[in-house]
């Protein structure tokens, strides 16, 4: 990790050394609240589209396919995203899963639920823009604006005040394609413990049974 927080500053020595401008998301894009899609509406094929929730449940930092479709006469009815844009959660039952974000990768554009909001029109890289809505900087932002107590809910406009940091986009894809790379390796351990997790289990299970005497 050392190395690449080296590389990092060396690109930001060399594109960007009187510093990186930090801009409000409001002032670099749009936020647009997706609409009418229900869990009901889903097809097992047709138009792609995305439900606020499965972003909790299904979507990681980025997608390119979706998990579900619609039907193409709702999804003509219906706002979408397209490649690049960002699709935020804004409300959950916590603060630590509302606005949990997915960036949009693939070429076909999306249909998206409402309590969803797409972020477009930016310009930056995708990734770099939905690893940054998983720093503790953002969880911070989002405390002071989350409201309610069974369901909390950041708005569009409060979401538009969070103020990020925005260097040249050849140093925002390396940032991110260093992110994946730690993401895919975080998730390969994971699997590799819980392998040997179910093969102690097994193992310990096989040790301590045994026969029972006159059985």
């Amino acid at each position: 990790m050392t190395q690449a927080m080296n590389h990092i500053e060396r690109m930001i020595n060399e594109l960007c050394p009187e510093g990186v401008e930090y801009r409000r998301l409001g002032e670099i894009g749009t936020f647009v609240r997706g609409s009418g899609l229900q869990k009901k509406d889903f097809t097992d094929t047709g138009v792609g589209c995305i439900h606020y929730g499965q972003i909790y449940t299904h979507y990681g930092t980025w997608a390119t396919e979706t998990k579900s479709f619609c039907p193409p006469e709702l999804a003509s009815k219906l706002r979408k995203a397209h490649k690049g844009d960002i699709i935020i959660a804004t409300t959950s039952e916590n603060v630590e899963d509302v606005c949990k974000v997915v960036a949009w990768l693939g070429d076909e554009e999306v249909a998206v639920s409402g309590d969803a909001y797409i972020f477009t029109g930016h310009g930056q890289d995708p990734k770099y823009l939905s690893y940054m809505f998983q720093t503790n900087y953002f969880f911070d932002f989002k405390k002071r604006y989350a409201i309610g107590t069974k369901v909390m809910r950041v708005s569009g406009d409060n979401l538009a005040k969070f103020e990020i940091p925005l260097p040249p986009l050849p140093i925002q894809r390396e940032v991110a394609r260093i992110l994946d790379l730690f993401t895919a390796l975080t998730a390969s351990l994971t699997a590799e413990l819980q392998a040997r997790q179910k093969q102690y289990e097994y193992y310990r299970d096989k040790l301590l049974t045994f026969n029972k005497m006159g059985g």
